[in-house]
């Protein structure tokens, strides 16, 4: 999952659910004058209907390779959103995972004037100029996910909640052991890469929700964000804690490689939670026939809902749900906790590892 302030290095993962554009925006008027009034009810229309045909917006859209599952769901999400306007030309230029080359096909999209890019960077940090580049030509940036340091370099950034996912899995693990009377558990946390910032504040959430449970993690340990080193990670773990009462692991995709690890342990004293929301991960909890109880969103929708920030933002409309005439500056979708209670209704939502 990511990389700098709100960023995946490769992949993060909430949902909190695609931007939609529905409802009617009230107009307020604060002057007893028809004349005042009629601006305000004008505006109000022009900000209904915002899936109706519009302008026509050519959209440029450039991101990491497609080998993660989270990434890959980006794509696709970004790629069957825009197919549903009549009104959007869909631009996507070759994913890569080279920085230079995103740079590179960043500026032929540039190059080619389109209307607005939505980009998720490799690194928000070393892309920060060529997005910069792209604004000053006119060209607004919504930045997804991994974030550009300089607020100049994007018009919007639209991005999932780290924070959020640890304190999600905090309250969910928390409550659950409090409310079984255990004292003094085991806690195993899962990282994906250490040194990023995402992993830090997903951690540091975590922390800060079992602490007001009284709780605090006994062991931690990052698995990169890759199948096998979640495997061999949770192998470590099992292997040295010969007692675990939880554990968090913070991504789905490394998550297969641990739960085959724990399948191949045959562990079952304890219970876990999943981090971002993939597919498989819910398929698992659905079944409950394993330890993983639960899993904290980090939703590849926000794709889609960049497409549609960025179809906005170029036709010059605002959201319907909020007053304001045009898309806020930035949006944090919220992580949610799937179970197997609430499993059915995210399940469209999830991405195959």
């Amino acid at each position: 999952m990511r990389d700098q302030s709100p960023r995946p290095s490769r992949r993060g993962v909430l949902f909190g659910g695609a931007v939609v554009a529905a409802g009617t925006l009230a107009a307020a008027c604060t002057s007893n004058s028809e004349d005042d009034a009629a601006p305000a009810a004008q505006a109000g229309s022009l900000a209904g209907d915002n899936d109706k045909p519009g302008m026509q917006v050519t959209l440029g859209f450039s991101a990491p390779a497609a080998d993660h599952g989270w990434i890959a769901a980006i794509a696709k999400n970004a790629e069957a959103q825009a197919k549903k306007y009549q009104d959007v030309t869909f631009k996507p230029v070759e994913p890569t995972n080279d920085i230079n080359q995103q740079i590179s096909a960043v500026e032929s999209l540039i190059r080619a004037k389109v209307n607005v890019l939505v980009i998720l960077p490799n690194d928000g940090e070393q892309l920060n100029q060529v997005a910069r580049k792209a604004m000053d030509a006119g060209i607004p940036v919504v930045n997804l996910d991994r974030v550009f340091p300089d607020k100049l370099s994007y018009r919007t950034w639209v991005g999932g909640d780290n924070y959020g996912m640890g304190v999600s899995a905090g309250h969910y693990i928390g409550k659950k052991l409090k409310d079984k009377g255990v004292s003094d558990p085991v806690i195993v946390e899962i990282q994906g890469i250490a040194t990023l910032p995402l992993t830090q504040d997903r951690s540091k959430g975590f922390a800060d929700a079992l602490k007001s449970y009284g709780f605090s993690v006994t062991a931690k340990q990052d698995a990169k964000f890759t199948v096998e080193s979640g495997n061999q990670v949770a192998t470590n773990l099992l292997q040295a804690h010969k007692k675990i009462d939880a554990m968090w692991n913070h991504d789905d995709d490394q998550g297969v490689g641990v739960l085959a690890a724990i399948k191949q342990s045959g562990r079952k004293e304890f219970f876990m939670v999943g981090g971002a929301g993939s597919a498989n991960a819910m398929r698992e909890i659905k079944s409950g026939s394993g330890v993983l109880e639960a899993t904290v969103t980090y939703p590849p929708t926000m794709a889609a809902s960049a497409i549609k920030l960025g179809r906005l933002i170029a036709q010059g409309k605002g959201m319907t749900d909020l007053v304001e005439l045009q898309v806020p500056q930035s949006i944090t979708l919220a992580s949610e906790t799937v179970t197997k209670e609430n499993v059915d209704k995210y399940m469209p939502l999830g991405f195959e590892s």
